[in-house]
């Protein structure tokens, strides 16, 4: 077989997933009788799987739900005299709508400064990634992102040593072919 006829097959790679078994049984239970709800045979060959792949798309795309923000960014912080305004531009947003469960999209821009205490730049995005991989709505977001700095356990915002960010995004809705451009949310915390 060449290469070609495995990647067609299916052969030449392995594919690892990782997704909860038990939830995904309980989801995909769901995705069946809505295929037979909107006059669909989910036993019809293209739509076997469907349930399952749904279901392991949105244990995906609100994966959030399992992950620490706090916790993340604990796990970059060091002591460093360093006082200037830090800022991580066009971070990737990937999220869906609580409303209709439809996804939006966009980029987001955090700055902080750090009052003695830096976080490691990577955190930043998974900081905006955990919050993002979860039902949503813009505003909800960046005050999530804005204030995970406050949580228990890690350096608090204000007088004491910790992040001060001010957040910015700006999403698109992708709904019915259109893309609704939704106002930019700014949130400044007082210092």
């Amino acid at each position: 077989m060449t290469s070609s006829e495995h990647e067609a097959s299916g052969e030449g790679y392995e594919r690892i997933d990782q997704y909860d078994p038990a939830r995904i049984d309980e989801i995909s239970g769901h995705y069946r009788p809505i295929l037979e709800a909107i006059g669909e045979d989910p036993t019809r060959e293209g739509l076997l799987k469907t349930p399952e792949r749904v279901a392991k798309a949105l244990q995906y795309l609100t994966h959030g739900y399992d992950l620490d923000p706090a916790a993340i960014l604990r796990s970059a912080m060091f002591t460093e005299a360093y006082s200037q305004m830090v800022v991580v531009k066009d971070i990737e947003v990937y999220s869906m709508c609580e409303h209709h469960m439809l996804p939006f999209f966009g980029k987001a821009h955090v700055a902080y400064i750090p009052n003695g205490r830096i976080v490691g730049l990577s955190k930043i995005p998974r900081v905006v990634d955990a919050y993002a991989r979860r039902l949503q709505v813009q505003e909800r977001l960046t005050n999530e992102i804005a204030t995970a700095s406050k949580r228990p356990g890690t350096p608090r915002c204000g007088r004491g040593n910790g992040v001060q960010p001010p957040v910015h995004a700006n999403a698109r809705y992708p709904e019915a072919e259109l893309r609704h451009h939704h106002q930019c949310v700014h949130r400044h915390l007082p210092g």
